[in-house]
C-alpha cells in the first residue's frame, strides 16, 4: 500500500514513521497515526502552513486509488500539502470511514466520509445524466458519514452495493477472458487481492489484466504484440507492461461501451436514487448532487437538475474542478462550472469539490490559484466547515445536518448551514471530542453554540 507518485514520495516512504500509514494492518495504522499527532502536539514534527485549499474527495485503498493509499496516508499527505480539509468518498463502501476521523482528530486535520454508487433516476430515465452513454444511470454521493458501522436495518443496503459490483465485475470478467484468452484472470486469485477488503473496481480488473499478460509472455516484444492485436493499436506507445495508457485503453476497449465485456445496465441494474437518499439519510450522512461538466441532456438546466436532486433530499453539489476548465481557456465547460456554482448557491446548496484520485494522473489538490478557480473556493471552504461540523456534531453529540434535532431547530437552509459552517471553522479537530461531549440536545441551535463556544473560551479556536 506504499507505492506513491513522485510529488509525494518524500512525505509518504522516506520516513519510517510515516511509510507505517501504509501498514496493511490498520492497528497498526492507528498507532502510527497517534505517534505523529503525538510528535506534531509537542512539537517535534513540523506543522506546515494553513493554505486555506480543500478536498473533500479522494478514493482510498478501499475503493481504487492508483497509489494504493490508505486514509491514514491521504491525511497525513493532506496535512503536508497545508489542506485546511480532506476527505475521502469510497465506491460502495464504508470501510475507511473511521481511520480517516481518526485521522482527522489525531492531526488535528478536518476530514470527512462518503461513500459513492450508482443509481438509478427514473425522472430522467431517458436522458444521458453523469455516465456517459447511460440514460437514467447516475454517479452518485452521501458525505457526512460518522462511523463505518450503520445500523442493522441499513446493513443489508451495503450489502447489496457490494454484490451488485461483484457480480457485475465477474460477469465482466468472463466475458472479457474469451477476448484476451490466453490472458485470463481467475477473479478470486488475480484480483481481489489487489483491494484490502475485496471491493475490486474495473481499475483494478485492467491492472490484474497487465500484470498476467506480463506474466504470461515476459519478453518486450510478445508482449508488445499481444496488445496491439488486441487493443487494435501500437501497444509500444501505451507505456507496457503497467503503464496508465495500457490500463486506460484495455478499460476502453473491453469494458467501456462498445467493448466485448460492456453490457448496458437498465433501471434495475443499480438501486433507485429514492433508496440510496433514504440510506444515507438514515445513516445520517447528507445526499449530494454529483455534477459532472453540464454538457448532457440530463445535467442541462442546472437550475431544474438541482430542483430535481432537492426534492429528493440532497442538500450540496459535488464538483470535480479539474474536468471542467483549462488555465486560461474560456469554454463552454467553464461556464457551466460557474453556472452550476450560482445556481447552487441560489437555493443554499453547499458545494462540496475534490480531485477523486481513482485514476493514475489525477491532482493531490485543486491549483486555487488560477483565475477560474480562484472566485470558487471560499464557497468550496464554506462547504468543507459545513461538512466538517455536522461529522463532528453527528460522531460526538448526534446532531447532525439530517436529523431530527437539525429539522426542528432551523427555520430555513441558509439556517441551518450558517450553524453547521459556524461549527467547523470553530472546532478544532483535535478538541471537538471535549468540545462537543454534553451539548444541551434539549435545547436549539443557539444554546449549542453558545455552549461551544463557552468551552473554547469565548474565542475562536483556530487550526
Amino acid at each position: 500500500m506504499n507505492r506513491t507518485d513522485d510529488s509525494t514520495q518524500g512525505a509518504v516512504a522516506s520516513d519510517p514513521g510515516v511509510a507505517a500509514l501504509g501498514d496493511p494492518d490498520p492497528t497498526r495504522r492507528r498507532a502510527a497515526l497517534e505517534r505523529l499527532g503525538a510528535e506534531l502536539a509537542a512539537g517535534r514534527r513540523a506543522r506546515p502552513a494553513d493554505t486555506g485549499w480543500v478536498n473533500l474527495h479522494y478514493h482510498t485503498c478501499y475503493s481504487y486509488n492508483p497509489n494504493g493509499w490508505t486514509p491514514a496516508q491521504i491525511a497525513w499527505l493532506a496535512l503536508q500539502r497545508g489542506l485546511h480539509a480532506a476527505g475521502i468518498v469510497d465506491f460502495d463502501v464504508l470501510d475507511g470511514v473511521d481511520e480517516i476521523l481518526a485521522a482527522g482528530a489525531a492531526l488535528n486535520l478536518r476530514t470527512t466520509a462518503g461513500l459513492e454508487c450508482r443509481v438509478f433516476v427514473a425522472e430522467l430515465a431517458e436522458h444521458e445524466i453523469n455516465s456517459p452513454g447511460e440514460p437514467g444511470i447516475a454517479y452518485h454521493m452521501g458525505i457526512g458519514f460518522a462511523s463505518s458501522k450503520v445500523a442493522p436495518p441499513l446493513r443489508p443496503f451495503l450489502r447489496r452495493l457490494r454484490e451488485i459490483s461483484e457480480r457485475r465485475n465477474r460477469e465482466l470478467v468472463r466475458r472479457v477472458n474469451a477476448y484476451l484468452a490466453p490472458v485470463e484472470l481467475d477473479y478470486d486469485r488475480d484480483v481481489v487481492p489487489l483491494t484490502p477488503a475485496g471491493n475490486a473496481t474495473e481499475r483494478h480488473i485492467c491492472l490484474a489484466y497487465a500484470r498476467k499478460a506480463r506474466h504470461l509472455f515476459g519478453g518486450e516484444t510478445s508482449l508488445i504484440a499481444f496488445w496491439s492485436e488486441k487493443l487494435r493499436c501500437d501497444a509500444a506507445e501505451l507505456d507496457p507492461p503497467e503503464g496508465v495508457a495500457l490500463q486506460n485503453r484495455i478499460r476502453a476497449i473491453t469494458m467501456k461501451a462498445g467493448g466485448v465485456g460492456y453490457v448496458k445496465p437498465d433501471s434495475g441494474s443499480f438501486p433507485p436514487i429514492a433508496e440510496t437518499n433514504r440510506f444515507f439519510l438514515d445513516a445520517g450522512a447528507i445526499p449530494l448532487v454529483t455534477w459532472l461538466d453540464g454538457t448532457s441532456s440530463g445535467e442541462r438546466p442546472a437550475e431544474n437538475l438541482l430542483q430535481l436532486h432537492l426534492a429528493g433530499g440532497a442538500e450540496g453539489v459535488n464538483i470535480i474542478p479539474d474536468r471542467n476548465y483549462r488555465a486560461g481557456v474560456k469554454d463552454e465547460k467553464l461556464r457551466n462550472l460557474q453556472r452550476i456554482v450560482e445556481a447552487a448557491v441560489a437555493c443554499e446548496m453547499f458545494l462540496v469539490c475534490g480531485t477523486e484520485m481513482n485514476s493514475p494522473g489525477n491532482k493531490f489538490v485543486d491549483d486555487f490559484q488560477t483565475e477560474e478557480l480562484r472566485p470558487l473556493l471560499p464557497h468550496f471552504v464554506r462547504g468543507a466547515h459545513i461538512v466538517y461540523g455536522h461529522t463532528a456534531l453527528l460522531q460526538h453529540a448526534g446532531l447532525g445536518y439530517v436529523g431530527e434535532w437539525s429539522r426542528r431547530g432551523f427555520a430555513t437552509r441558509a439556517d441551518r448551514n450558517n450553524f453547521y459552517e459556524t461549527v467547523g471553522r470553530l472546532v478544532p479537530p483535535a478538541r471537538a471530542a471535549e468540545l462537543l461531549r454534553d451539548l444541551p440536545a434539549d435545547r436549539g441551535p443557539g444554546a449549542v453554540l453558545d455552549t461551544i463556544l463557552s468551552k473554547l473560551g469565548g474565542g475562536v479556536g483556530a487550526v
